[in-house]
């Protein structure tokens, strides 16, 4: 008997089996890794502070980001040729290797293996990104968006706890003879692990390689003009037409159009093949602009937040109120992501792209008015991470359903590299801007960032453009 995977009228149960699954298997995984990238965030700024100084923070935060960002490339070919499980590990390891150097560095004070060790650490961010991904690839289009949403909100779980637990981790390697604030970089790198080895043995079959796999099957006819292409071009799965997701009107009730049937897309599927797609489709770049400004925005306030908090605060009571600062902020970006998404479907993409930046002007109102009024400053920091969840969980399924699945993949990594790049820049400025002119205006700057996005957002896309551009 054929399997559930080559039998079009049995492949359907199965595949649902395999995804919820997968959606408990992220789920545990993004609550592990969570904890392994929000202890770092915690206490980065501060430690590279203590090494470096407090101009150099941001250059050794925004190392992580970067980190993060460039990691895509590398971790979605991986993906593309063999599957996401290879891709998660590698980049779970990559951040594991991170922690360790970051380690190092601290009982060493030797600035250029910080950077190092912060730019490796981005492999967790960069493995905790890509599984939001993943969670969709076998997802029915009608709930694409819920379904990323809640392996975010996932991470909540993890990351709002985390900062609470770099005290502890701090206190519990002391007596390992480590350093202050060295010690929860060596807990991140057990997170890793810990994560990257349970996927390693649990994620089968891969969710991608499966769904292409169904893909292919399904439409032998649409794949029959791809014949005759090496092997090395888009996979089957490219030219299956995919319907939206439901709820995915893009302003005037236009809808992110899939690519015909028997489409050709552009040969290699990798990182060029991407910005082509990416190009030629109005919701996709507006998918992109609003996780990239999002987080900018977000890392730009949220990166110096901590150093702030050291202004004001004596060393003994900096890393209790970082953590329940950082852990609010963290619970504004994560934990109504479900809701988010829910919105999403029902408002459309672009409505909630809109609403996040509103969010994130509100934010940056909030912080930068709160002078050293901790309360105040803590609102100010959740509204920033509910911008951020509106403009990420939006933009992320708008890119998602508004391009050809073959190419999918690395338009996704195209959209994480974007992304970090932009945190990066962001973090680096507002190490130098915290020290030049502070905190407010740094919040003022970061709201100003806001204006191209919300012109993109409001220009109408035409119904069909997608169809008719690229």
């Amino acid at each position: 008997m054929a399997t559930d995977l080559t039998a079009p009228r049995t492949a359907r149960p199965d595949v649902a089996s395999i995804q919820r699954r997968t959606l408990r298997l992220l789920f545990g995984t993004q609550i592990i890794g969570g904890v392994g990238v929000t202890i770092g965030i915690a206490v980065g700024a501060l430690l590279a502070a203590r090494i470096a100084g407090t101009a150099v923070a941001g250059i050794a935060q925004s190392a992580g980001v970067v980190g993060a960002a460039l990691l895509a490339i590398p971790v979605t070919r991986i993906m593309a040729r063999h599957g996401r499980r290879p891709g998660l590990v590698v980049a779970y390891a990559v951040g594991a290797v991170g922690g360790v150097l970051v380690v190092l560095a601290a009982a060493t004070r030797w600035v250029p293996l910080l950077f190092l060790g912060m730019l490796l650490f981005g492999g967790g961010t960069a493995a905790n990104l890509q599984a939001r991904y993943t969670a969709v690839d076998l997802a029915e289009p009608a709930r694409r968006g819920r379904q990323l949403s809640v392996i975010i909100w996932a991470t909540t779980i993890g990351a709002v706890a985390a900062p609470n637990f770099a005290a502890l981790a701090d206190r519990v390697t002391s007596g390992w003879g480590l350093p202050p604030l060295a010690g929860p970089f060596a807990f991140s790198a057990a997170a890793f692990v810990l994560a990257g080895g349970v996927l390693l043995v649990l994620l089968r079959p891969d969710p991608l390689l499966t769904a292409r796999r169904i893909a292919a099957t399904a439409a032998p006819t649409a794949a029959a003009p791809t014949a005759a292409a090496p092997t090395t071009a888009a996979p089957a799965a490219a030219v299956v037409a995919e319907a939206p997701a439901a709820g995915g009107q893009v302003g005037g009730g236009a809808t992110p159009a899939a690519a015909p049937v028997g489409a050709r897309l552009p040969r290699g599927a990798g990182m060029r093949a991407a910005w082509s797609v990416v190009r030629g489709q109005p919701a996709a770049r507006l998918g992109i602009a609003a996780v990239a400004v999002g987080h900018l925005v977000m890392v730009a306030v949220m990166a110096m937040t901590p150093v702030r908090l050291g202004e004001s605060h004596a060393d003994a009571d900096v890393l209790r109120l970082v953590g329940i600062v950082l852990s609010l902020h963290i619970a504004g970006m994560y934990a109504f992501s479900p809701i988010v998404g829910w919105l999403t479907d029902r408002l459309g993409r672009r409505a909630v792209i809109l609403g996040g930046v509103g969010l994130l002007l509100a934010a940056c109102a909030v912080a930068g008015t709160a002078g050293h009024h901790t309360p105040r400053l803590s609102v100010g920091l959740v509204l920033l991470g509910l911008g951020w969840s509106g403009t990420m969980v939006a933009g992320s399924t708008l890119l998602s359903e508004s391009v050809p699945a073959g190419v999918r993949p690395s338009v996704q990594g195209l959209s994480d590299l974007t992304m970090g790049l932009a945190g990066a820049g962001a973090a680096v400025a507002a190490g130098f801007v915290m020290q030049v002119a502070g905190y407010p205006v740094l919040t003022l700057l970061a709201a100003v960032a806001t204006v191209p996005l919300v012109a993109l957002a409001l220009r109408p896309v035409p119904t069909g453009a997608s169809d008719e551009e690229g």
